[in-house]
């Protein structure tokens, strides 16, 4: 029997915090880089990029891709319906992509958390597309706001960090306002306003105009110009917001 295969030291140092999300980025033995998060009674290892647990079902870089290729033959008129062990599979695939979406929040990776999030809300669009039943459907669609919330924190965070806070309170308002279409589809438009998801990006929204000093953003100026008929002055903001998307060049 092998020697020291025990993980009691990683215990002691990196003790577990109940209601804490505790990730660390380190190097595996080969060198690659791995994210771990310690849970109650141990650590979960994971693949920073492609699927979490390092798999590539059927070949391909996530259960999601293998899924396109076997099923995304059939005709519009007769779409496939999912097996239980697809069923069971997809299940699996958003478990580990939600494991390493809150730890990449967590670590402030923002970009990796909008990828995995992306990649979550593609895998409930084909559950919907192809759901044995419609229980198994709203099982997954309920999460959908919460993944979304997710998406829309991180990349308003990512954005703070490269364009600023008035770029990131746009895309809390883009991303609020596609959670709106969300509750909409939900047939549950009465229940957004008081949604606390919603009222967390709000508070986020008003945490960002405090701390970095921002009022009417160029597109609340943009929406006002247009509501008071004033077109100039919204053909000026227009050619602002371009502007300001136009990727500036790096010093040479």
């Amino acid at each position: 029997m092998a020697q020291h295969q025990d993980i009691d030291f990683i215990f002691r140092e990196w003790p577990y915090q109940p209601g804490v999300i505790s990730a660390r980025l380190t190097r595996a033995h080969d060198g690659r880089e791995v994210l771990q998060m310690r849970i109650e009674m141990g650590l979960l290892q994971m693949e920073v990029t492609g699927r979490p647990d390092g798999a590539h079902p059927g070949g391909m870089e996530t259960y999601l891709d293998q899924l396109k290729t076997q099923i995304g033959r059939e005709t519009a008129e007769e779409p496939a319906t999912l097996t239980d062990e697809q069923c069971f599979e997809i299940d699996r695939e958003f478990l580990q992509f939600y494991h390493r979406r809150i730890c990449c929040l967590a670590l402030r990776e923002f970009d990796r958390a909008v990828a995995d999030a992306d990649h979550t809300l593609a895998l409930m669009d084909f559950v919907a597309a192809h759901s044995p039943n419609e229980d198994w459907t709203l099982s997954h669609e309920r999460y959908r706001p919460f993944v979304h919330f997710h998406r829309t924190q991180a990349q308003a965070l990512a954005v703070l960090e490269k364009a600023g806070a008035e770029a990131a309170i746009e895309e809390i308002q883009k991303g609020t306002e596609e959670m709106r279409q969300i509750f909409v589809r939900m047939e549950a438009e009465d229940q957004f306003d008081q949604d606390e998801l919603v009222n967390q990006l709000r508070e986020l929204t008003e945490s960002l105009r405090k701390e970095y000093h921002v009022g009417r953003t160029l597109g609340e100026q943009l929406a006002d110009a247009v509501a008071a008929e004033e077109y100039e002055r919204a053909a000026s903001l227009r050619d602002e917001i371009a502007l300001r998307h136009i990727p500036r060049k790096r010093p040479e």
